[in-house]
């Protein structure tokens, strides 16, 4: 016997409808990583394209980091949050098993019963929570959804490691999903190379510290020529095959937004891609470092907040990490 479920009653498509970031307080130039290890501020700069990153202090909690940048976006997005009827936070760096920080952070900005939870998909969470979050907008389990993605990997640095004590930095993005009656974030291409799972990884389980089989605390390390060449090739790919499933070509972009890994990375798949000259390319990660999931929105806040980028351009977003993970989609700037 079949049964007749009543169709969702949802918007025909979704937009992003506002953005906001927040950046701690704390700027961290290159000198002050080269205190702990042997390298020199031109090295750092000619390998990643780093010149200072943003460390929090004990009060800039990813709970504290992602209201500030929800409430620019609830703000951006113009409407109450009230109205926010789920919250997606894609993070790393939150170390309480359960609950999801998603829940404290919906309670803190006044948003009313919402669905609420995390995920963690690395450096690739915001584009996954942005595929969600349309899904839910589309379907119409809620109508307007809250992604954040944000990160205090300072917590999870090895000050010591000379590959990544100077890569990663601190913050949190935020945008709101809502309801449009033309479509303004294309197909999603997404998948995982779970083969390449080492290529970046947490040093020791939790386990393991806890047990005392490790008295140094945990870190994120990775193998760099390996992650560098799956991000400049296979991504690139990636990245194409977004502009086609979006129906669009180079030609048709006028803002490139890659995840913030590393400056040779964002200008070999510039070059892989052959974008034009006009498309302005986001290269946030010399002032900010690798901020993981928080990296492309915070990237998206500022090409908008300078100019660099307006309400309406064609952005390619892609964001890439640890799994390995992938998401690529088309937006329309908010």
């Amino acid at each position: 016997m079949s049964t007749k479920i009543k169709p969702s009653q949802g918007a025909p498509y979704a937009r992003i409808m506002g953005v906001g970031g927040y950046r701690p307080i704390r700027v961290v130039p290159n000198e002050v990583i080269l205190e702990t290890i042997d390298s020199s501020d031109e090295w750092i700069r000619s390998r990643s394209g780093i010149a200072t990153r943003h460390w929090a202090s004990p009060e800039e909690t990813v709970s504290a980091m992602s209201v500030e940048a929800a409430g620019k976006a609830i703000a951006d997005a113009g409407i109450t949050p009230e109205q926010i009827g789920g919250v997606i936070v894609s993070t790393v760096s939150h170390f309480k098993q359960t609950p999801a920080i998603a829940t404290e952070i919906a309670d803190k900005i006044g948003a009313v019963k919402p669905a609420a939870f995390d995920i963690s998909a690395g450096c690739a969470g915001f584009g996954y929570g942005l595929t969600l979050a349309k899904g839910m907008v589309v379907e119409g389990s809620a109508q307007y959804v809250l992604v954040i993605g944000v990160e205090r990997l300072s917590d999870l640095t090895d000050l010591e490691d000379r590959a990544t004590a100077f890569l990663f930095g601190d913050g949190a993005g935020a945008v709101v999903v809502g309801p449009s009656k033309e479509p303004q974030i294309g197909p999603t291409v997404w998948g995982s190379e779970g083969d390449k799972s080492d290529t970046i990884k947490q040093t020791v389980p939790w386990d393991d510290y806890r047990n005392g089989t490790v008295e140094k605390f945990p870190a994120i390390t990775q193998e760099g020529q390996a992650v560098f060449r799956w991000a400049v090739f296979e991504m690139a790919k990636v990245a194409q095959q977004a502009l086609d499933a979006a129906g669009i070509t180079a030609d048709d972009l006028d803002v490139f937004i890659p995840h913030q890994a590393n400056m040779r990375i964002i200008d070999s798949m510039v070059k892989t891609l052959k974008l034009p000259e006009h498309v302005t390319v986001a290269r946030d990660v010399e002032t900010t470092g690798n901020t993981s999931a928080a990296s492309i929105p915070l990237a998206m806040e500022r090409l908008l907040a300078t100019g660099q980028a307006k309400s309406g351009d064609t952005a390619l977003v892609i964001g890439f990490g640890a799994g390995l993970v992938y998401a690529a989609t088309v937006v329309t700037l908010p």
